[in-house]
């Protein structure tokens, strides 16, 4: 209990921390001055889809980084631990699909603000249903939750350079879907962000192992 009590703080303390860092991502592309790796998995635009990797590598980091540095110390199961990690990142994100469509839709609100809250309330769904997930359940096989996560991160990246022309990746600002090529060769973009994705699996798999 006194585990559970202590890794409770750390969950609410995480979610003003997701919600900053977040906030960030909404500027790394720009920042980084349009760089496609950073673009893999920063928001590049204002369609909804790119705004939901404000959540994704965020909340991902967070699970596991926490793991590595506290998992001995608060005995955490890893089967539970990275199944909550699995659904806290796909609870926060189609938190937000759902209620950013429901308000703007179903009432045409279109508030900054609202905006805002939005990414502080999916922050907090998907927190405290992974954590109820690591508290209540079994859990799958940790490679499971690891391949998951690593296919949810290859569509971000090849959703973010060929995404659908769906509603959900227009930017209705521009009228662009995702990365706008400079030129018709794909090699203008760099791999970069799929070898480190390779890379932080092939080290998460060895750690766990």
């Amino acid at each position: 209990m006194i585990r559970n009590l202590s890794l409770k703080k750390w969950l609410y303390i995480s979610i003003p921390v997701l919600f900053v860092i977040g906030t960030c991502f909404h500027f790394l592309y720009e920042l980084s001055g349009e760089s496609p790796a950073v673009g893999a998995m920063a928001a590049v635009n204002e369609s909804v889809w790119e705004h939901s990797k404000m959540l994704l590598l965020p909340i991902l980091g967070w699970w596991f980084i926490f793991y590595i540095t506290k998992g001995k110390k608060h005995g955490l199961d890893p089967r539970k631990w990275f199944s909550g990690m699995l659904v806290s990142v796909v609870a926060a994100i189609l938190t937000t699909f759902l209620v950013f469509y429901f308000y703007t839709r179903a009432f045409g609100v279109e508030c900054l603000v609202v905006d805002i809250l939005l990414l502080l309330l999916s922050d907090a769904v998907g927190q405290l249903l992974g954590f109820h997930v690591y508290e209540y359940s079994k859990g799958i096989r940790v490679s499971l939750s690891a391949a998951a996560a690593l296919l949810l991160m290859v569509v971000y990246i090849v959703w973010t350079f060929n995404p659908p022309h769906l509603p959900l990746f227009l930017d209705e600002a521009s009228g662009k879907y995702g990365i706008q090529p400079k030129s018709t060769a794909f090699s203008a973009y760099s791999p970069a962000p799929f070898i480190l994705i390779h890379q932080l699996v092939n080290m998460l798999v060895k750690f766990l192992d």
